[in-house]
């Protein structure tokens, strides 16, 4: 596989951040915060994963679903629609959690603190032409 192999790229990054308790050390993306979801397709039922930016509300891990501002919502976001059941790796942890796409008040204030911690966000509304949905990933007891 060459470099430039978005699976190799991916499978790289996932053995970094789990041979360092979920930090990523190397490359591009070294220092983010970054945790690894995998969810059910909404179509095929197969396991899909997906390497996101987070940050934190209390217990919930939340993420953006920019897709790198682009103009459509990522696939994931329709997989979690279709079964909001999912597992998240992060910080070195395993755990199972329900998805929840946050409604407009809530989207807006985390959509501000995420922005906020990671501020490249910040311009994807503005290049995607759409507003960006916000997930919280709630941890199943």
């Amino acid at each position: 596989m060459t470099d430039s192999d978005p699976s190799s790229f991916e499978d790289d990054l996932i053995a970094d951040m789990r041979a360092n308790g979920g930090v990523v050390t190397a490359g591009p993306l070294a220092g983010h915060p970054l945790l690894i979801m995998t969810s059910r397709g909404a179509r095929t039922g197969q396991a899909r994963r997906a390497i996101l930016t987070f940050t934190r509300d209390g217990v919930d891990h939340v993420v953006a679903a920019s897709n790198g501002g682009a103009t459509t919502d990522p696939a994931w976001l329709l997989n979690l629609q279709a079964d909001p059941g999912v597992t998240v790796e992060a910080a070195g942890r395993t755990f199972e959690a329900r998805a929840s796409v946050t409604d407009d008040a809530d989207r807006d204030w985390l959509w501000t603190r995420h922005v906020e911690a990671l501020p490249q966000f910040g311009e994807y509304p503005e290049t995607s032409g759409r507003v960006i949905p916000m997930v919280r990933l709630t941890p199943v007891e």
